[in-house]
């Protein structure tokens, strides 16, 4: 979420939404900046109108969907780039953590026999 805030501090204050601005802002809030994560962010923002997509977001209760279908969408393809960039991070230390698993058990077949 600190991510998609930080692009919204850099849309409230008419600054361009790109990824040195997005780090500066992250860093300022002592974030652990991913680049991957600021790289899918400020690509899926490119041709998302924000102030549009708050406007509408915020016109349609919280339960409501319909109305809100366009900046869902928009908003949804955004963080959806991003959470596909923390799987797929998440994916690399699983495959990790099996490594360092496995490393350990070994030799354990030797004490039951």
């Amino acid at each position: 979420m600190e991510y998609v805030y930080a692009a919204l501090i850099l849309n409230e204050t008419d600054e361009e939404i790109n990824e040195d601005n997005l780090t500066n802002v992250l860093d300022a809030a002592g974030v652990d900046v991913e680049e991957s994560r600021v790289k899918a962010l400020v690509a899926a923002l490119e041709d998302v109108d924000i102030d549009d997509a708050v406007s509408e977001a915020a016109a349609v209760p919280a339960a409501g969907g319909a109305a809100a279908g366009g900046a869902a969408a928009d908003e949804g393809a955004a963080d959806e780039e991003v959470d596909e960039a923390d799987e797929a991070e998440a994916e690399e230390e699983d495959d990790d953590d099996d490594e360092d698993e496995e490393a350990g058990g070994e030799g354990l077949g030797e004490l039951f026999g």
